[in-house]
């Protein structure tokens, strides 16, 4: 009978050891996760887009396009102050100093744009340059929305350009009405 009564306590003390143990550890288990949802917050940064980028980009590309001069200046515009009001800290580190060198371009070139309001010619060299600009961000970051690369051979002296649209429709932002369907989709991004 005692042996029992040992056995019983013995086991008692056993089951008692390992439910403790068993509760400090999912103690331990919450406390981690709570710990790792409070860092993850910390380390979790927004992914960056070039979305205001592109949605600028292709209302200047569609005012030229319409030969609309001054609207393609408003919304050169409306581009570089979507530049400005990009936050830079979502960008990725490794990024960083390819989107300055970028971006850099990107505003000159859109400045020529404002700057240059009724002379489309004008407007329409930057444009080249600023499609460049945006092909090499969405080389770098990625197509926020399913976009197209459009070639027009005859465009920049008949040397060739391209620029970007999110319609596969070819409305040619170099020669806008004078030769609005000259051009062929040459790439397609996707998001």
């Amino acid at each position: 009978m005692k042996n029992i009564k040992i056995q019983i306590i013995a086991l008692v003390l056993i089951v008692a050891t390992a439910v403790s143990c068993n509760n400090s550890s999912n103690k331990n288990k919450l406390n981690t996760s709570n710990d790792t949802s409070g860092t993850s917050e910390k380390v979790v940064t927004k992914k960056f887009s070039i979305s205001p980028i592109i949605t600028h980009y292709l209302d200047l590309k569609n005012a030229l396009a319409e030969d609309d001069s001054k609207g393609a200046s408003e919304a050169g515009k409306q581009l570089l102050a979507g530049l400005a009001n990009i936050n830079i800290d979502n960008i990725p580190a490794g990024s960083m100093k390819q989107y300055m060198e970028i971006t850099d371009d990107t505003k000159e070139n859109a400045e020529h744009i404002v700057d240059n309001a009724g002379k489309i010619d004008h407007q329409r060299e930057h444009l080249e340059f600023l499609s460049k600009d945006v092909l090499d961000l969405i080389s770098l970051f990625g197509s926020p929305q399913k976009l197209y690369q459009i070639h027009c051979p005859m465009a920049s002296n008949e040397k060739g350009a391209d620029w970007i649209s999110d319609s596969k429709e070819v409305k040619n932002p170099y020669f806008g009405k004078d030769m609005l369907t000259c051009g062929e989709v040459v790439k397609e991004f996707k998001p």
